[in-house]
């Protein structure tokens, strides 16, 4: 159980069966999604902290909302947080595909080619070793 006091006023969070809800914490009811201009009051509060990152909501854009910089940012309700996408975090994404070899969404291609590099890779150590032993002698 969580309260936290934001820009919408006091919100009481609450886990049960492994989901969070959301209620009132004067009359313990669900509180419903608001309005599309009362999360962009939300949104705003939270981008404002870092106005460099993130400039101003894109004004028309509702969910997900749209910054001047790039940035989406969505809603969770329930557990009353934000998650953000820009340039940055798609690049990230991009490395880490490339890392588990996933370079063009097809798996069975994908690990052919992931074998194929790593029986090169092997290939260029046995070679690069059996030269280096070479020069020695």
């Amino acid at each position: 159980m969580r309260l936290l006091n934001i820009v919408l006023d006091q919100h009481l969070l609450v886990k049960e069966e492994g989901r969070w809800r959301q209620l009132d914490p004067d009359s313990l009811e669900a509180r419903p999604t608001p309005s599309d201009a009362d999360l962009a009051i939300f949104v705003e509060d939270a981008i404002i902290q870092d106005p460099l990152r993130y400039g101003e909501l894109l004004p028309g854009e509702y969910y997900p909302f749209r910054t001047s910089t790039g940035v989406t940012i969505t809603v969770d309700w329930d557990f009353l947080s934000l998650h953000q996408q820009g340039a940055d975090t798609r690049w990230i994404d991009r490395i880490y595909s490339i890392h588990y070899l996933q370079w063009n969404g097809i798996a069975l291609l994908d690990t052919v080619l992931g074998v194929v590099g790593l029986i090169l890779l092997l290939l260029m150590t046995v070679t690069g070793s059996a030269m280096l032993l070479r020069r020695a002698e």
